[in-house]
């Protein structure tokens, strides 16, 4: 049985072994920034929704699937000048899901509606496979 612990402070070095127990969500921030996504299945088909919120779908959005894979990826680059001060934010964000074993492949359509990108992907109808017996045969 595994239970939940917190080790205490080891003084020069607080927090190190929580960061040896989970060592790439230590380096995240500095690789790509996470896309916040829900999914579920809806009417026959496996949908996927993502913010992306002050995105150009057209441009800077990029969503592929291949060998069972969804994989979105989106590129912020905006900058904003005023007499006073100036901003700017960019930054490149990738998700991979995997899809279930009943997608469709060619069966993808997406959409970008008030910063939510959307994609649906059809699930083709999966026959009851019936189990079956398999003989064991004497080694010869």
């Amino acid at each position: 049985m595994n239970a939940v612990t917190r080790r205490e402070s080891r003084g020069f070095l607080p927090d190190l072994f929580d960061w040896v127990d989970q060592p790439f969500s230590l380096f995240r921030p500095f690789t790509t920034q996470p896309i916040r996504m829900e999914d579920f299945v809806e009417d026959g088909h496996y949908v996927v929704r993502a913010e992306l919120p002050g995105i150009d779908p057209d441009k800077q959005v990029e969503v592929t699937v291949e060998g069972g894979m969804l994989t979105i990826r989106a590129e912020r680059q905006e900058e904003r000048a005023g007499k006073y001060h100036s901003e700017f934010r960019y930054g490149t964000f990738t998700r991979h899901l995997t899809l279930p074993a009943a997608a469709d492949e060619t069966d993808v359509k997406a959409t970008y509606d008030k910063g939510v990108l959307e994609v649906r992907i059809g699930l083709k109808e999966e026959k009851a496979r019936a189990a079956r017996q398999i003989p064991i045969t004497p080694a010869a």
